[in-house]
Protein backbone atom coordinates (compact mmCIF):
# COMPACT_ATOMS: atom_id res chain seq x y z
CA UNK A 1 0.00 0.00 0.00
CA UNK A 2 2.91 2.36 0.55
CA UNK A 3 3.59 2.53 -3.19
CA UNK A 4 -0.03 3.08 -4.18
CA UNK A 5 0.25 6.90 -4.46
CA UNK A 6 3.20 6.42 -6.83
CA UNK A 7 1.15 4.01 -8.95
CA UNK A 8 -1.73 6.51 -8.97
CA UNK A 9 0.70 9.19 -10.14
CA UNK A 10 1.83 6.96 -13.01
CA UNK A 11 -1.79 6.24 -13.93
CA UNK A 12 -2.49 9.99 -13.89
CA UNK A 13 0.41 10.56 -16.27
CA UNK A 14 -1.01 7.86 -18.57
CA UNK A 15 -4.41 9.54 -18.36
CA UNK A 16 -2.89 12.88 -19.35
CA UNK A 17 -1.09 11.19 -22.23
CA UNK A 18 -4.35 9.56 -23.31
CA UNK A 19 -6.22 12.85 -23.34
CA UNK A 20 -3.38 14.45 -25.31
CA UNK A 21 -3.55 11.61 -27.80
CA UNK A 22 -7.32 12.11 -28.15
CA UNK A 23 -6.77 15.76 -29.05
CA UNK A 24 -4.00 14.99 -31.52
CA UNK A 25 -6.04 12.24 -33.14
CA UNK A 26 -9.12 14.47 -33.40
CA UNK A 27 -6.99 17.34 -34.74
CA UNK A 28 -5.80 15.11 -37.58
CA UNK A 29 -9.13 13.39 -38.21
CA UNK A 30 -11.10 16.64 -38.42
CA UNK A 31 -8.32 18.73 -40.04
CA UNK A 32 -8.06 21.27 -37.22
CA UNK A 33 -4.81 23.14 -37.83
CA UNK A 34 -2.78 24.33 -34.85
CA UNK A 35 -3.15 26.66 -33.01
CA UNK A 36 -6.94 26.48 -33.52
CA UNK A 37 -8.91 25.12 -30.55
CA UNK A 38 -12.30 25.02 -32.20
CA UNK A 39 -13.84 23.53 -35.29
CA UNK A 40 -15.47 20.12 -35.38
CA UNK A 41 -17.60 19.29 -32.28
CA UNK A 42 -15.72 16.01 -31.67
CA UNK A 43 -12.41 17.87 -31.66
CA UNK A 44 -13.86 20.39 -29.22
CA UNK A 45 -15.01 17.57 -26.93
CA UNK A 46 -11.55 16.00 -26.95
CA UNK A 47 -9.97 19.38 -26.30
CA UNK A 48 -12.30 20.11 -23.36
CA UNK A 49 -11.66 16.65 -21.88
CA UNK A 50 -7.93 17.28 -22.07
CA UNK A 51 -8.08 20.79 -20.63
CA UNK A 52 -10.48 19.87 -17.84
CA UNK A 53 -8.38 16.84 -16.89
CA UNK A 54 -5.23 18.96 -16.87
CA UNK A 55 -6.95 21.60 -14.72
CA UNK A 56 -8.12 18.98 -12.24
CA UNK A 57 -4.72 17.27 -12.14
CA UNK A 58 -3.09 20.50 -10.92
CA UNK A 59 -5.22 20.27 -7.76
CA UNK A 60 -5.24 16.48 -7.51
CA UNK A 61 -1.53 15.57 -7.47
CA UNK A 62 -0.39 17.91 -4.68
CA UNK A 63 -3.38 16.88 -2.57
CA UNK A 64 -2.60 13.19 -3.17
CA UNK A 65 0.99 13.62 -2.05
CA UNK A 66 0.15 15.81 0.94
CA UNK A 67 -2.32 13.18 2.16
CA UNK A 68 0.21 10.41 1.56
CA UNK A 69 3.06 12.29 3.23
CA UNK A 70 1.07 13.22 6.32
CA UNK A 71 0.02 9.73 7.35
CA UNK A 72 -2.66 8.50 4.97
CA UNK A 73 -0.59 6.64 2.38
CA UNK A 74 -2.90 3.69 1.77
CA UNK A 75 -6.12 5.67 1.97
CA UNK A 76 -4.65 8.39 -0.24
CA UNK A 77 -3.82 5.75 -2.83
CA UNK A 78 -7.34 4.35 -2.73
CA UNK A 79 -8.89 7.82 -3.03
CA UNK A 80 -6.47 8.50 -5.88
CA UNK A 81 -7.66 5.39 -7.70
CA UNK A 82 -11.23 6.64 -7.26
CA UNK A 83 -10.19 9.96 -8.81
CA UNK A 84 -8.49 8.26 -11.77
CA UNK A 85 -11.49 5.99 -12.34
CA UNK A 86 -13.80 8.99 -12.21
CA UNK A 87 -11.68 10.94 -14.70
CA UNK A 88 -11.61 7.99 -17.12
CA UNK A 89 -15.39 7.67 -16.81
CA UNK A 90 -15.74 11.44 -17.29
CA UNK A 91 -13.59 11.39 -20.44
CA UNK A 92 -15.42 8.44 -22.00
CA UNK A 93 -18.83 9.91 -21.19
CA UNK A 94 -17.90 13.38 -22.44
CA UNK A 95 -16.67 11.96 -25.74
CA UNK A 96 -19.90 9.97 -26.16
CA UNK A 97 -22.36 12.63 -24.95
CA UNK A 98 -21.24 15.74 -23.02
CA UNK A 99 -24.55 15.82 -21.12
CA UNK A 100 -23.62 12.50 -19.46
CA UNK A 101 -20.25 13.56 -18.06
CA UNK A 102 -21.63 14.38 -14.60
CA UNK A 103 -21.34 10.99 -12.84
CA UNK A 104 -17.68 10.59 -13.77
CA UNK A 105 -16.97 14.13 -12.64
CA UNK A 106 -18.82 13.42 -9.41
CA UNK A 107 -16.87 10.25 -8.69
CA UNK A 108 -13.57 12.03 -9.32
CA UNK A 109 -14.71 14.86 -7.04
CA UNK A 110 -15.44 12.40 -4.22
CA UNK A 111 -11.91 11.03 -4.53
CA UNK A 112 -10.39 14.51 -4.52
CA UNK A 113 -12.47 15.76 -1.59
CA UNK A 114 -11.43 12.70 0.43
CA UNK A 115 -7.80 13.52 -0.35
CA UNK A 116 -8.31 17.15 0.61
CA UNK A 117 -9.78 16.14 3.97
CA UNK A 118 -6.92 13.70 4.62
CA UNK A 119 -4.31 16.28 3.63
CA UNK A 120 -5.88 18.94 5.84
CA UNK A 121 -6.10 16.60 8.84
CA UNK A 122 -2.51 15.48 8.31
CA UNK A 123 -1.09 18.98 7.97
CA UNK A 124 -3.02 20.35 10.96
CA UNK A 125 -2.08 17.31 13.07
CA UNK A 126 1.60 17.81 12.17
CA UNK A 127 1.40 21.50 13.07
CA UNK A 128 -0.22 20.80 16.45
CA UNK A 129 1.96 17.84 17.39
CA UNK A 130 5.01 19.61 16.07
Amino acid sequence: MTQLPALVTLLTILLLFGTSWLVGHARGKYAIKAPATSGHPMFERAYRVQMNTLEQTVMFLPTLWLAAHYGFTGWAGIAGLVWVAGRVWYAAAYMADPAKRGPGFGLASVGWIALLVMAAIGVVRAMVVG
